[in-house]
């Protein structure tokens, strides 16, 4: 069974169509990325699979039971939720505030304090909130989303004004939470460094869901050039002619010292070859369509778009 599933969910404010149509699921031990532009319908998506909002069309799906149901009150503890920009009151201290949280879901000071070690956060326990910095805080966050050691952790914009060393260590407590067993929906509109983390990708524009799957499965269903650059002498001259259909800045004058060849998936290997083959060469690198490539073309036809709740 999986730990989340939406079935053709639909959710309207009025005339305006928040989410149209949506369908995923999300498997033990998988980090789900869900991406799109402000007012895609992320945060929407996120309250209804807490249960905060009903679906007027579709079914969800979350540990078997629909969210939005009183019989789903004994679930509730075994979800985590962060939301995007944190904020606590600034005159408790650290532990305090963890502690509040804790009592609220049923736990004590032993998980608290486990809790904000492994987050790197013991040193700060008792100094107010309101000194703390916004990574800190964020972490602060993390550690009550991850109270009761939740099997779904939802998290909404999670990196949003942390510093990059910060977003680096945000990460690594994610991949730690997979790696036993907690199913995670990471939901963002901040791409870089973000792929290493998820297995999946879900792409929306306007409400809908614009692409579904694995990067790899998304590379393929983009067809996006796979691109190599190379740097060194005499290289139009060498060039093999099988491969020169490939070349890319045909309109460069500079092409005997710099080249760029482009292909899809399947010439990559021939891509390969040639450039082991070309002694000239002194300097190349790859360029792999990433997630933001991705996202930028699976969005491209997304237009007019409309602000969403």
């Amino acid at each position: 069974m999986s730990v989340l599933q939406l079935e053709n969910v639909a959710k309207n404010f009025g005339d305006l169509k928040a989410i149209q149509n949506i369908s995923y699921s999300l498997e033990e031990g998988e980090v789900l990325g869900l991406f799109g532009h402000n007012g895609a319908g992320k945060s929407t998506s996120i309250k209804l699979i807490l249960g905060l909002l009903s679906p007027d069309e579709g079914h969800i799906s979350v540990f078997g039971q629909a969210p939005d149901q009183k019989e789903f009150l004994n679930k509730r503890h075994q979800i985590g939720f962060l939301q995007e920009n944190v904020s606590f009151y600034e005159q408790l201290t650290g532990l305090e505030v963890l502690m509040f949280f804790a009592k609220l879901k049923g736990f004590g000071r032993k998980q608290c304090l486990a809790l904000l070690e492994r987050l790197g956060l013991s040193h700060a326990i008792n100094r107010k909130v309101g000194t703390w910095s916004k990574g800190m805080r964020q972490r602060l966050g993390l550690a009550q989303a991850m109270l009761g050691e939740p099997k779904l952790l939802l998290l909404d914009e999670p990196t949003v004004g942390l510093d990059p060393v910060a977003t680096q260590d945000f990460y690594q407590s994610v991949a730690e939470l997979k790696e036993q067993g907690c199913s995670v929906i990471l939901c963002s509109h901040v791409l870089p460094g973000v792929e290493r983390y998820i297995d999946r990708a879900a792409i929306m524009g306007k409400g809908q869901l614009l692409a579904l799957g694995s990067l790899g499965t998304l590379r393929k269903q983009a067809k996006l050039p796979v691109r190599l650059e190379i740097e060194g002498r005499d290289l139009l001259s060498n060039l093999p002619q099988d491969v020169k259909h490939m070349l890319e800045n045909t309109g460069d004058s500079n092409l005997e010292n710099h080249l760029v060849l482009g292909g899809n998936s399947q010439d990559k290997m021939k891509m390969m070859q040639t450039l082991a083959a070309m002694q000239q060469v002194t300097d190349f690198q790859w360029h792999i369509p990433n997630l933001e490539d991705l996202y930028n073309h699976f969005c491209q036809p997304v237009t007019n778009r409309e602000v969403q709740s």
